[in-house]
């Protein structure tokens, strides 16, 4: 069974681009210049930002079904991000390096399996997971920051 890692849509974070350091503080927004690499993951282009760029560190509903698992929370974009494009069963680099924490969810958006992997090791968990027909979709977060990362579906 396939898989395919979908990043977000760079489209939903346009306006933030522009705005002023001020106006993203409103919005419980930040911009920084990244000073190293690793340690800043673009959730848009599923890369690691280079130092130099610039990238937006925003709140962002990656779970945002009425549930009790219901969730927000921080997500780096790069400026200059374009959205990742994947084959199936790719898993970008930005993964593979990194403590990962799998979640899945049935069609109820409802937990119905959990697991912590090494992204070495990412493939063999989503084939378990998405073996199970219960599993609707995976999010992927980096286990020791807790932040979402991307979502998994099975490929079409």
């Amino acid at each position: 069974m396939g898989f395919q890692i979908s990043g977000l849509d760079r489209e939903q974070f346009q306006e933030f681009f522009a705005l002023a350091d001020g106006a993203l503080a409103a919005r419980g927004a930040k911009r920084y210049v990244v000073d190293k690499q690793p340690g800043f993951p673009c959730r848009v282009s599923l890369m690691d930002a280079q130092p130099g760029e610039r990238v937006l560190l925003l709140p962002f509903k990656h779970q945002a079904a009425p549930t009790p698992y219901y969730a927000t929370g921080p997500i780096f974009v790069r400026e200059a991000a374009q959205n990742a494009r994947l084959a199936a069963n790719e898993v970008p680099a930005l993964l593979r390096t990194r403590l990962l924490s799998v979640k899945a969810y049935d069609a109820q958006d409802m937990l119905t399996e959990a697991d912590v992997v090494e992204g070495l090791e990412l493939e063999t968990l989503l084939d378990r997971f998405l073996a199970n027909p219960r599993v609707s979709y995976v999010h992927v977060h980096f286990a020791r920051p807790g932040c979402y990362a991307c979502r998994v579906d099975r490929a079409q």
